[in-house]
């Protein structure tokens, strides 16, 4: 999705390049990316990169520009050059299918490699990749306990996540700005738990109105750290629009 960066008038809003984003009892950085990064750890945490998505959706007759892993896999270099983190954690749905790791490009293949060198990667097991891809690096869990964190996939169902880490559901919301309305991928937490927004290129969203956040979260308590190109965007979930 490509995103301008929100213009914000008299409004609830923060304005910051990079938001604090706590969790439990540990501080994050949210970056207009769509990663988390834990400084104390020095570890960076994405969601739903969806590799090969492109290359799936011509199996089937749709063609689109076959770049999206390319791109993914150049926001997560851009990322490493500016935090070097020791380590990564892809939250699920990683790879798009079951044959993306077949599918992937020599090239890219290669960036992945080129990333995971000198560094702990875990992958943690998606409901569109629940089969680890052949010949790929890194380490592949279910979840992963992280001090009081639980990382997972799909979000534990009701609003007690104390300490949870999860994607699965591509937060976004839709918000009024001085120049109109936008709809934006964001972050979504109560301060307990956070899920994180898709990182893929390719990825959609469900607005965080839908009843499958608000059987997580207290629309009151929670905040949408919304992205924009130029920085993260804090709003009071309550004050995010419908579709």
């Amino acid at each position: 999705m490509c995103c301008k960066a929100l213009s914000v008038s008299q409004n609830p809003a923060r304005t910051t390049t990079r938001a604090a984003l706590a969790i439990g009892d540990k501080d994050f950085v949210a970056d207009p990316s769509g990663a988390l990064f834990l400084e104390e750890e020095r570890l960076l945490i994405v969601a739903d990169l969806h590799l090969e998505k492109g290359s799936a959706y011509a199996t089937r007759a749709v063609f689109l520009p076959p770049y999206d892993t390319r791109q993914v896999l150049g926001n997560l270099a851009a990322l490493m050059r500016f935090y070097a983190p020791r380590g990564l954690i892809a939250l699920g749905d990683s790879f798009h299918d079951q044959g993306a790791g077949e599918r992937l490009h020599p090239a890219d293949r290669e960036r992945l490699a080129v990333l995971q060198q000198g560094r702990e990667w875990i992958w943690i097991s998606g409901n569109h990749d629940a089969e680890r891809p052949l010949g790929i690096g890194g380490i592949f869990l279910d979840e992963l306990r992280l001090g009081p964190f639980t990382l997972r996939h799909v979000p534990m169902e009701g609003r007690d996540g104390t300490g949870e880490l999860a994607g699965h559901l591509h937060p976004v919301a839709k918000v009024r700005g001085r120049g109109g309305v936008v709809r934006r991928r964001c972050f979504l937490t109560d301060g307990r738990r956070c899920i994180l927004p898709a990182f893929g290129a390719y990825a959609g969203g469900l607005n965080i109105r839908d009843e499958a956040f608000t059987a997580l979260f207290s629309l009151k308590d929670a905040e949408a750290h919304v992205l924009g190109q130029k920085g993260v965007y804090v709003f009071p979930a309550r004050h995010c629009l419908e579709e």
